[in-house]
């Protein structure tokens, strides 16, 4: 296993073709400052051009919680312009995990809120332990859910689900949230990252071409009539039909061994 440190916050350690992008600032429950958002920003675009990681797996190094969102400790010092210079800083945090190619799962234990809970949302699949506590709660402190939770919440659970957790800015536990789906795996308390690594282990056994055309069609889809949808699904399939990848899984399948992928 490997690592690589993005600035003082941000680790990426490398399991086989799982790349685990861990969150790495305990002192302050991960909060994302402007310092880490950058972090995390250059940590995405490195994986993003990675072809060897086929997976990501979203971790935090504290015991007790996954990341608390925002560093208001650091804001509460800002004037108006500061705040607008970070704004494309922490934004780049948040749409660079969303955008990654790859699949993203999120394993999430402790506090995931505000910001925190964008990041877990910003993932493709979300496991978490029985201490997971979630929610938004931006409007108690006078903003809203910034770093993407009022588009991707209401493609979770829907538009009214999601506007009385925005609105009331309540916090779940996490039968509640698994309940409502918030997040898609509960396990034991400790083992949502294992839990993590282990499905991203499974998925990273498949073609990375069509682990990344899969994603895209799933999310350039999402919201589209069906016809449009279609049509992006068949763009997505082009992209694999003629690659190594596809024909290396026809002859694996018919010589019945396990697929080496060339990963094109």
């Amino acid at each position: 296993m490997s690592e690589e440190r993005f600035g003082e916050f941000v680790l990426v350690r490398r399991h086989g073709h799982v790349a685990e992008l861990v969150m790495d600032r305990p002192k302050a429950m991960n909060a994302v400052s402007t310092e880490m958002a950058r972090s995390l920003t250059a940590a995405c675009t490195a994986l993003a051009g990675d072809r060897d990681a086929r997976v990501v797996v979203l971790t935090s190094s504290h015991e007790r919680a996954f990341c608390v969102g925002a560093d208001l400790k650091e804001r509460n010092s800002f004037s108006d312009a500061d705040l607008l210079r970070q704004r494309p800083v922490t934004r780049g945090a948040y749409t660079g995990v969303l955008e990654l190619p790859m699949p993203t799962i999120a394993a999430v234990h402790g506090f995931a809120l505000g910001g925190g809970f964008e990041l877990a949302l910003s993932c493709d699949l979300i496991v978490a332990d029985r201490t997971a506590v979630v929610g938004l709660p931006e409007v108690s402190v006078g903003v809203i859910p910034g770093g993407g939770g009022t588009q991707l919440l209401p493609r979770r659970v829907g538009a009214a689900r999601a506007a009385e957790l925005i609105f009331s800015a309540r916090r779940l536990e996490v039968a509640e949230a698994a309940e409502l789906g918030l997040v898609d795996r509960l396990v034991d308390e400790g083992r949502d990252r294992e839990e993590a690594l282990d499905l991203a282990a499974r998925i990273a056994g498949n073609s990375p071409v069509g682990l990344r055309a899969a994603k895209r069609a799933l999310r350039l889809g999402h919201g589209l009539d069906l016809r449009a949808g279609l049509e992006v699904e068949d763009a997505a399939w082009r992209t694999v039909a003629f690659s190594g990848d596809r024909a290396e899984g026809v002859a694996a399948f018919n010589e019945k061994r396990k697929p080496e992928w060339p990963g094109e």
